[in-house]
């Protein structure tokens, strides 16, 4: 049995490499990719993670400082996705520091520090208000963030 799940997760872990080789070469800025639980992702080119923080008001970032060290902002300075994607989700917000970041629906985009491998998605749920993008379940960015669990 061990020997099965030890084959088991060397599967998991080339099939994983190979998806984010294929997510590299494509040319791509952004991606609609797979997490390691089999979640729909939006992720960079090299296929790490993004995510949403909630407490964002519409159109402007608030994690600034010790936050953005955490969270660092996600930046494409040109945006080329293929379907499911499409570039007209896409925007560009100026921070409070004068540093663009790039946008999903109006929501400003972020990577979590402590994410090391494409596909990791170990910022899901930080403080209820950190969530990795589901691009097919992420509504445009209006005044009132959604109720937990709408991303």
């Amino acid at each position: 049995m061990r020997r099965s799940i030890v084959r088991g997760l060397a599967l998991t872990l080339l099939a994983g490499f190979f998806a984010v080789a294929a997510w590299s070469q494509s040319g791509d800025t952004i991606l609609a990719g797979t997490g390691a639980n089999g979640a729909a992702i939006l992720t960079d080119a090299r296929g790490m993670t993004l995510y949403i923080f909630t407490k964002d008001p519409n159109g402007k970032s608030v994690c600034n400082g010790g936050c953005a060290k955490a969270w660092p902002p996600f930046h494409a300075s040109t945006i080329s996705v293929s379907p499911p994607l499409s570039a007209a989700d896409f925007g560009s917000i100026v921070r409070d520091d004068g540093t663009p970041q790039t946008t999903f629906r109006g929501w400003p985009l972020y990577y979590w520090f402590k994410d090391k491998q494409p596909g990791d998605m170990t910022g899901q749920g930080v403080g209820k208000v950190w969530y990795v993008v589901d691009p097919a379940k992420l509504a445009a960015k209006v005044a009132t963030p959604p109720k937990s669990g709408a991303w």
